[in-house]
């Protein structure tokens, strides 16, 4: 008898092994058919794999993120059958699914795709999923595997094989096509009613400069075409938000090669919003209990050796640099410069908890092809914190944290968030993570209780926690729904022996802290690329780089245009007059493209009883004021952060 217990706590037995589409049929066949795929046990399977023994079940759909991933890395596979069937001989990579769409990576033999070439597999994936395929899993030993790849003549697939072993290895067919994949996959291809290939790039293989350029073909599936209709009219609203493009017509922030690619050049505007942001944190960690300290940008080898950040996180760190005899590297992360402040002086438990704060400089070698704005870059300034405490201020002041993120994204218009519990895999202690079991299972405990306890939403991820502890990972989302990794929270219980931290306690023994590294504003880069997506770039007034532009109707108006600048100056507003001859029609329609907050219209009538003519960024005409008036209140918005 195997007993399965469902998520409500409802257990259901069957005599014999039983996948998650049999027991979702035993409950209702209504409930089949919206399956997609199922966690067994915490892992995601085939909702057809057969369970053989006691097991939880859960039942994912549409809805939910696993069910998502699932229908789009099997759209992926869908695409790589009818790009095999329209063009014989091509060879594939990888195909997965990403966030709200997927790829697949392919050799096409030099012939270059076309976009009429992507309306034809369109056609053919919908005749594909008309035929209802399941997607077959299937054992292979790695000889039948290699033996299969190197008749098709396909590099690629065999070397993705060279590091797999007899036992892992699973071949998945769908109607004419067979790919190596570990899978899951949804139970049909029938599911898929809805296609559009969105875009045709060039990707290194293996992303690696030096590779060959393979064709990446992206796509997105739905259930219907209703929702693939409302996601195609976000992507057109996405366009308008790039950050990339805003950042270059807002005076933002620009790259040069002569600098290096993902260096970031701040413009003035963008430098605006930086000290905005650090003013902000300053503020929030001064009230919280920090000091502020700055550490320099490089560092020797031998303190990347304590931390564990070398051989743990080499890849992501810059060459060294050869000075006197000694390897030096430039910072990767601030936390073991931090670290050397609290042993600089000596500590008791009166001390703690110990909060110190910078925005500091950190720099990461990401690779080329996986660049991007200001999402992904190579020099990245943190608003870094660490506090040093004990176990039993742990809970506190790991809250206190969370409290600060909801703070922040009650400021920034931030409605839908979640967080991501990251938590370490047992089967890689000693290599990808510090070999402690006992205290990987305490400190993900302690982690996990205040999360519940606070009543924040989060969801469980399994090896993806920093190499020394547990971590939150925050995702947050964009008035349109775009999800972004804002920042982390993580717990660390290793790196406080590594630099023999210690502190005295009440009754004199010595104790190691823990170690909670946050950032709450993530790095200027991220954030601000978020923001100019979230506000479409135009900026609530306190953090916006131009707050007031005042448009005097002609020359002769601008001696009071100028009385006013210097009074909005006197009260810490940004402003400019815009004294150019130009028509007050054209000054108004350049001002609304640069996203002001306030255009200020001043003219005869204006003058003579020293009012101004409001103009709201996407508002209008608001009506006349008193110039002081409108500063005063305007002082008011600014200090309060209002959203608008």
């Amino acid at each position: 008898m195997i007993r399965i217990t469902l998520p409500d706590g409802a257990v259901r037995e069957y005599e014999n092994a039983v996948s998650a589409l049999d027991v979702a049929k035993s409950i209702s066949e209504g409930l089949a058919r919206k399956v997609l795929v199922a966690e067994v046990n915490g892992e995601v399977w085939d909702a057809s794999r057969m369970i053989e023994k006691d097991a939880t079940l859960k039942l994912l759909m549409w809805d939910d993120p696993a069910g998502k991933n699932t229908f789009w890395h099997s759209s992926a596979h869908l695409l790589a059958e009818a790009v095999e069937s329209l063009f014989p001989g091509v060879k594939f990579w990888v195909g997965p699914a990403l966030d709200r769409q997927f790829y697949y990576d392919m050799d096409l033999g030099g012939r270059q795709m076309t976009e009429e070439d992507l309306r034809k597999l369109e056609v053919k994936m919908t005749e594909l999923a008309k035929q209802n395929n399941t997607y077959n899993r299937k054992f292979v030993s790695k000889d039948d595997a290699l033996k299969y790849f190197e008749e098709k003549g396909d590099e690629y697939k065999l070397d993705l094989l060279q590091n797999l072993k007899d036992g892992e290895i699973t071949f998945y067919t769908q109607g004419g096509f067979t790919d190596l994949c570990r899978g899951p996959h949804i139970p049909n291809t029938g599911f898929i009613k809805a296609i559009k290939l969105t875009n045709i790039a060039g990707a290194y293989w293996k992303g690696d400069e030096k590779n060959k350029v393979l064709t990446r073909i992206y796509g997105v599936t739905f259930p219907s075409q209703k929702e693939l209709d409302e996601h195609l009219l976000m992507l057109e609203e996405a366009k308008k938000r790039d950050h990339r493009k805003l950042g270059k017509e807002l005076g933002i922030y620009t790259m040069d090669d002569d600098v290096g690619p993902g260096l970031i050049l701040w413009m003035p505007n963008g430098t605006v919003v930086i000290e905005q942001l650090e003013k902000l944190a300053k503020e929030t960690e001064d009230d919280g209990g920090y000091k502020r300290v700055v550490t320099p940008h490089i560092a020797k080898e031998s303190m990347y050796l304590t931390s564990g950040h070398l051989p743990y996180y080499a890849d992501s760190m810059y060459p060294p640099m050869e000075l006197e005899g000694e390897k030096y590297y430039l910072k990767s992360m601030n936390c073991p410069h931090h670290h050397k402040i609290f042993a600089a002086e000596p500590k008791s438990y009166r001390d703690l908890p110990y909060r110190i704060a910078e925005y500091g400089t950190v720099y990461r070698y990401e690779q080329s092809g996986e660049l991007f704005g200001l999402m992904r870059v190579r020099c990245l300034h943190m608003n870094d914190a660490h506090i040093y405490c004990s176990k039993e201020q742990f809970e506190s002041e790991f809250r206190a944290v969370n409290d600060m993120y909801l703070k922040y994204f009650k400021i920034f218009g931030i409605g839908k968030y979640v967080m991501r519990l990251s938590l370490h895999s047992p089967d890689k202690l000693g290599k990808k993570y510090v070999n402690e079991p006992e205290l990987w299972k305490e400190t993900e405990d302690m982690v996990r209780s205040v999360l519940i306890e606070s009543k924040i939403p989060y969801v469980e991820v399994q090896d993806e926690a920093a190499f020394y502890g547990p971590k939150i990972d925050v995702q947050i989302y964009s008035v349109i729904g775009r999800e972004f990794t804002l920042a982390t929270n993580q717990v660390d219980f290793s790196q406080g022996r590594s630099f023999k931290l210690q502190y005295i306690t009440a009754d004199n023994h010595t104790e190691t802290p823990l170690i909670i590294h946050r950032a709450p504003l993530g790095t200027h880069e991220r954030f601000i690329g978020f923001l100019l997506e979230h506000y479409a770039g135009k900026f609530p007034a306190w953090l916006a780089p131009i707050q007031v532009k005042l448009l005097p109707i002609s020359d002769k108006f601008l001696p009071y245009a100028q009385s006013i600048l210097q009074k909005l100056k006197k009260a810490d507003i940004r402003a400019e007059v815009d004294d150019r001859p130009e028509k007050i029609g054209k000054k108004i329609r350049e001002t609304e493209l640069m996203k002001i907050p306030y255009m200020l219209v001043v003219g005869e009538k204006e003058m003579n009883e020293g009012t101004v003519s409001i103009r709201r960024q996407g508002k209008g005409d608001t009506g006349a004021r008193l110039a002081e008036d409108f500063i005063k209140d305007l002082v008011d918005e600014v200090k309060e952060r209002r959203e608008s």
